[in-house]
């Protein structure tokens, strides 16, 4: 069957080259970055879950692993990683609320996001510094 000159003459849609990334745009492709970090980053928790199920050297192992300063910026992103993709949950919950929905409102959320994700992972990690007491 030929294509007729309508369907022919259609133009393409735009790709991302065409786009200008804008804040939301931009968080929109860091939460999903964020969620495929936290699918990778269980592999994490359930390799030190089973090496505390398995023994106390396999244990130590894992642990001196994650507390090497490789193993700290791992698990320092997957950290912020969770905070981000938290806080991108909990902005997209305020939008279905009816909230935020103008542009400069949604534009000031997006914004903020990277900000506030920084400042809340360092936050935790200096609690978790204070109450592990190092």
């Amino acid at each position: 069957m030929s294509k007729s000159a309508a369907t022919r003459a259609r133009p393409l849609s735009p790709h991302l080259q065409i786009y200008k990334p804008i804040p939301t745009m931009m968080m929109s492709i860091v939460h999903r970055i964020t969620g495929v970090a936290l699918y990778f980053g269980i592999v994490l928790v359930i390799a030190w879950l089973l090496a505390a199920a398995t023994s106390e050297s396999w244990f130590n192992t894992v642990s001196a692993i994650y507390g090497s300063w490789i193993g700290r910026l791992v698990l320092f992103g997957l950290t912020w990683s969770l905070v981000h993709h938290l806080l991108g949950g909990i902005r997209h919950f305020v939008m279905d609320t009816g909230r935020a929905l103008d542009k400069q409102g949604s534009t000031r959320l997006a914004t903020m996001m990277p900000f506030i994700s920084i400042a809340l992972t360092i936050l935790l990690w200096v609690i978790g510094y204070m109450a592990r007491g190092a």
